[in-house]
């Protein structure tokens, strides 16, 4: 979450210095220049602790060994799954019911 956190302030501070700079009559392509320039360094000198939580989250998220990722359908299978009885045996080469 910090990362997106992290990204949408930076591209918001893009978009805001774009049509400043657009507005004082730069052109599209110096502005995108100026905002893109502009938004790192805003967010290098004025947001370390939100960089550093967003670089936080991407190593922990990326590391070797880290647990998946798991959305609320995933979690709602898994109770479903859970509530019944472990000690059932499945045979997956038996045919099914017909």
């Amino acid at each position: 979450m910090p990362f997106f956190k992290f990204t949408a302030l930076r591209l918001g501070l893009v978009v805001v210095f774009f049509v400043i700079s657009y507005w004082l009559g730069l052109g599209a392509i110096f502005s995108a220049i100026v905002a893109a320039v502009l938004a790192w360094c805003v967010t290098y000198l004025f947001f370390r602790p939100m960089r550093d939580a967003a670089s936080a989250s991407l190593q922990r998220r990326f590391r070797d060994g880290a647990p998946p990722q798991r959305n609320f359908a995933e979690l709602d299978d898994a109770a479903a799954e859970d509530v019944y009885d472990p000690n059932t045996s499945v045979n997956p080469d038996r045919k099914p019911r017909s």
